[in-house]
């Protein structure tokens, strides 16, 4: 009967089914099996172009993802399988623009390794 019930059962259920829910929506955020969304675009610089001829690509990245699923993206859209994959947190900056203030937006970026022989078409 619910009218005996503890308001401690209650409160406890509430906190499992919110801990079961917010395990769910990490998972559904988590990038799981969509990788278009971890790969936002090639990082187009002269450091990127310079490294793409040693067979290292620069990608622009989702700031949550991991290693793991950066390579398994890499393998699944450009059908290479990278060497190695190196991250780096690029931290937001203060910038001024006609006076008043703002931030650049950081974000993360990976280098991609790839073997000798392998290229990823860019253009």
């Amino acid at each position: 009967m619910a009218l005996f019930k503890s308001k401690k059962n209650t409160k406890a259920e509430a906190k499992t089914e919110e801990k079961q829910v917010s395990t769910k929506a990490k998972e559904m955020v988590s990038l799981g099996n969509n990788y278009s969304g971890i790969l936002r675009e090639p990082r187009v610089t002269e450091k990127a172009t310079d490294a793409a001829e040693r067979n290292v690509y620069t990608f622009n990245v989702d700031p949550r993802a991991t290693k793991n699923e950066i390579a398994k993206a890499v393998e699944t859209i450009f059908k290479v399988k990278p060497v190695n994959v190196r991250t780096v947190t690029i931290p937001r900056k203060k910038t001024r623009y006609r006076g008043r203030p703002g931030m650049k937006s950081g974000g993360k970026k990976a280098y991609v390794e790839l073997k000798k022989g392998e290229t990823i078409d860019l253009m």
